[in-house]
């Protein structure tokens, strides 16, 4: 099972190289090696009712890194946001996260007109795992037994977009999960967030997306991820 830890969680000092210059954001701060990388304005679902909606992102690091930081920026105090990482000991890149992470980000306050929030990834070169821990034949160490197949899209102005994704042969769906976000520089007027909408559905064992983009999208980069988490393969 995986375990829902905290943005603000500092992870392991051991792997603190040395101490970068303070900017904006701390995805890299005292990551001597350390590439950005900077993720969409992901819309954030709004609605007082319990338990409050929330939207998940995956990003990746390029090949050859792993995640040894995040931060992400925020358009409302009121949203909370998390990451998803793997259990084991020490908490640490290469065994609390690895080349990607999924962002967990919920609105808790009472009212608010699209609410986004930009993740942003600092990537270390990878240096292997943690240590293996030994197993009987009733019990097992925490591992990852459901894995994230993911398809994200350009969005097209003026169109209505079907995006499908479903699991590798021999897997299962257990749970699926869209995203709508937007690459500008500032976060997105509130008008820009409402020309999309999305609604997901389940057909023949597959995460389907029908999403309808208003004209006014024209010029700007926006994408939709599709998401199947999937169990069961090898």
């Amino acid at each position: 099972m995986r375990a829902a830890l905290l943005f603000s969680a500092v992870l392991a000092a051991a792997l603190v190289l040395g101490v970068s210059p303070a900017g904006a954001t701390t995805e890299c701060r005292g990551l001597r090696v350390c590439v950005h990388v900077v993720g969409p304005w992901v819309v954030v679902p709004t609605g007082s009712a319990v338990p409050r909606r929330s939207v998940r992102y995956r990003m990746s690091c390029p090949r050859g890194y792993i995640v040894g930081g995040l931060d992400a920026e925020l358009t409302a105090r009121a949203i909370d946001i998390q990451f998803l990482g793997a259990l084991g000991s020490p908490v640490n890149p290469g065994v609390t996260t690895s080349r990607s992470v999924v962002f967990v980000a919920t609105y808790v306050g009472g009212f608010a007109r699209a609410p986004t929030a930009r993740p942003r990834l600092g990537c270390i070169p990878s240096s292997g795992g943690g240590a293996r821990i030994p197993t009987s034949a009733s019990v097992v160490p925490p591992g990852r037994p459901a894995l994230w197949r993911v398809r994200t899209e350009r969005l097209r102005p003026g169109r209505t977009q079907l995006i499908a994704k479903g699991c590798a042969t021999g897997e299962r769906l257990v749970d699926a999960s869209h995203a709508v976000g937007f690459y500008t520089r500032r976060p997105p007027a509130a008008s820009l967030v409402e020309s999309v909408s999305a609604t997901r559905s389940i057909r023949a064992g597959r995460v389907v997306v029908t999403v309808r983009s208003g004209a006014s999208l024209a010029g700007t980069r926006a994408v939709v991820q599709v998401a199947a988490i999937c169990a069961g393969g090898q």
